[in-house]
């Protein structure tokens, strides 16, 4: 009965036990964190996040459902790819009014406009 008359400063195994705990409690709070990312893959929101906003650098990351994309700038102001495919008009009232554009007709006439706008 030799071990239960030691002192309990002198064993090492209580201070394992002591990392341990700490441990577990870092363990804990890195897991808190990563719940806590906007871009958690359990996580059923709709999320976009904008890194560097305005930069040439800037990263757009979009998650909808579980989903990811993400579209990187390519630092080009008011590029890319497409065509004119029409124009839109601002009525009075504040309404939008797309026309879209004819290849046998470039002119468009503001009076068929305003017909579809119902002024």
């Amino acid at each position: 009965m030799r071990f239960l008359d030691e002192d309990e400063e002198l064993n090492p195994i209580v201070s394992a036990v002591n990392l341990v705990d700490v441990f577990l409690v870092i363990i804990a709070a890195l897991l808190i964190a990563l719940a806590q990312n906007p871009l958690n893959v359990f996580n059923d929101d709709d999320v976009t996040v904008v890194k560097n906003a305005g930069k040439p650098n800037m990263e757009v990351i979009v998650k909808k459902g579980k989903e990811i994309k993400q579209y990187k700038s390519t630092g080009d102001i008011g590029s890319g790819e497409g065509m004119r495919a029409g124009v839109a008009y601002k009525m009075a009232d504040g309404s939008f009014v797309y026309v879209p554009e004819n290849d046998d007709a470039k002119d468009t006439d503001t009076s068929a406009i305003s017909a579809v706008a119902g002024n």
